[in-house]
């Protein structure tokens, strides 16, 4: 029997389905899968219906885990914006805190965070960025939920470990965060409506030097730092390699979907996309695909962001590497895994 009790705090969302995969792959794992809505992935997990939003749903369907080990938190509250302080705050008081005080054996909370901790929404910032880094100027709602654990921390028997991957790469649908599903959606449309493949931003962001995040190797990440010693109240930085530039990885993306080459033509997506839903079902109808609307491949918002972002965003790995997990991959692997596992799932063609 499983001597470790896991929570997945966002288990429909990309991380969340990745740490839940990695966590079964160990087979040493009872696993609580929590979200508003069931997973719609197949898992051995028992899932639990909370409404993070709602204290008292939230103290009725998680204060009797008295068991739980460990809770991975990788939730949101709607907006993705780092000014979005007080609804995601709420979210891991109503989750982290109230499992910090139920369970009698708890031992680790794994919190993730992101690139916005070091400010890379907000334009050209210090990189490569270290895990020391000072915070830029609040809001960010990052440094709030950091901070409750901190002082829900003190004092106790348990740990904590913060994990900051970057832009995450794999398979989901139904989340705002989807780069892998965003440059699926778009290519498949510009295939459809026979239209060449233009990157949609401006020439500096299509030759900015980013670091990625993949999603499986993030999982495995995850594990390793709810269980490692030296991850016990430490921060760490997650990516996948050395990096990439968008004008690299393009014509493989352009080869991948089969479309035409296309220019750096800067333009937005949110706008090009808003009457694009009848193309999509058009899409989805002619290739018998999974139901799916045009918005579950995330939010055009963060592909005009992640295609507009002209300065490099860098995460430093070094420390992780140092402590033990030294994975990689390759960032065009990254990118035709996810492809594949959507075509798999009949996501896309």
């Amino acid at each position: 029997m499983a001597e470790k009790t896991a929570v997945v705090v966002g288990a429909r969302g990309m991380i969340g389905r990745a740490t839940i995969d990695a966590l079964e792959r160990a087979n040493d794992w009872n696993i609580v899968a929590v979200s508003r809505k069931r997973p719609d992935y197949p898992s051995r997990a028992e899932h639990v219906a909370v409404d993070l939003e709602d204290r008292a749903d939230a103290e009725r369907k998680l204060g009797g885990l008295s068991e739980v080990t460990h809770v991975f938190y990788s939730a949101l509250n709607g907006s993705i914006a780092a000014e979005n302080v007080a609804g995601n705050l709420e979210l891991v008081r109503n989750s982290i805190g109230v499992l910090a005080r139920s369970s009698r054996k708890l031992e680790r909370v794994v919190l993730g965070q992101g690139g916005k901790y070091y400010g890379c929404h907000l334009g050209p910032h210090r990189t490569p960025s270290l895990e020391t880094d000072p915070r830029h100027l609040p809001p960010n709602f990052y440094y709030a939920q950091q901070d409750f654990v901190v002082e829900a921390q003190r004092g106790q028997s348990w740990s904590y470990a913060l994990i900051r991957p970057e832009a995450v790469v794999g398979t989901a649908h139904g989340i705002p965060l989807n780069v892998a599903g965003q440059i699926a959606a778009y290519a498949l449309i510009c295939k459809h409506l026979e239209v060449p493949f233009h990157y949609p931003g401006p020439d500096a962001a299509f030759r900015a030097y980013n670091k990625f995040t993949d999603a499986k190797l993030l999982g495995r990440f995850l594990r390793w730092a709810a269980t490692a010693p030296v991850a016990a109240n430490q921060a760490y930085n997650i990516t996948g390699d050395s990096g990439l530039r968008f004008c690299n990885i393009w014509p493989f993306l352009t080869q991948y979907f089969g479309l035409r080459r296309g220019e750096v033509m800067p333009f937005s997506l949110v706008s090009h996309m808003e009457d694009k839903e009848e193309v999509w079902q058009d899409i989805v109808r002619k290739h018998g695909l999974k139901p799916t609307t045009l918005s579950d491949f995330g939010d055009w918002v963060f592909g005009d962001w992640i295609f507009g972002r002209t300065w490099d965003t860098i995460l430093e790995d070094t420390k992780r590497i140092k402590a033990g997990f030294t994975e990689v991959i390759d960032s065009q692997e990254s990118f035709q895994n996810a492809f594949d596992q959507m075509r798999a799932e009949r996501l896309i063609p």
